[in-house]
């Protein structure tokens, strides 16, 4: 009777498991699937001119040139090779959370906005340590 017991026991807590595994696979593959939907909605952009206005209006003085990030006036964001999707970006830039400066439509457009996006994207993002040949001598 108690060897009966320990097998149901065992077969719940084996369903249970294979339960959740489910759903934290298919909680995954949606978040997989919002992430590709909100980069189709991404505008196109222009990198080059992105770069032209993000060093213009002054982006860099916290970001960094290669969109590094900084703590010069507080800690400023990454921005290399961004995931935020594109209306995260736009919303910060609009309405920030931080220390930042809001840019209102006045002084950045949504396609400069949208240019900015496409500059910061293309930026190669950190690097490996493992990739930097001075660090594995």
């Amino acid at each position: 009777m108690k060897r009966t017991k320990r097998i149901g026991s065992a077969a719940l807590v084996g369903a249970l498991f294979a339960a959740s595994a489910w759903v934290v696979a298919q909680a995954q593959a949606q978040a997989q699937t919002q992430v590709q939907a909100q980069v189709q909605d991404a505008p196109a952009g222009d990198a080059g001119n992105g770069k032209r206005i993000y060093l213009a209006v002054g982006c860099f003085t916290c970001h960094g040139r290669s969109g590094q990030g900084g703590a010069l006036t507080g800690p400023a964001p990454i921005l290399a090779s961004t995931a935020m999707p594109f209306d995260g970006f736009k919303g910060q830039i609009r309405d920030p959370s931080n220390d930042m400066p809001a840019y209102s439509d006045a002084v950045l457009s949504d396609k400069d906005i949208g240019d900015i996006y496409a500059y910061v994207k293309s930026l190669p993002g950190a690097r490996s340590p493992k990739d930097i040949p001075i660090l594995n001598n």
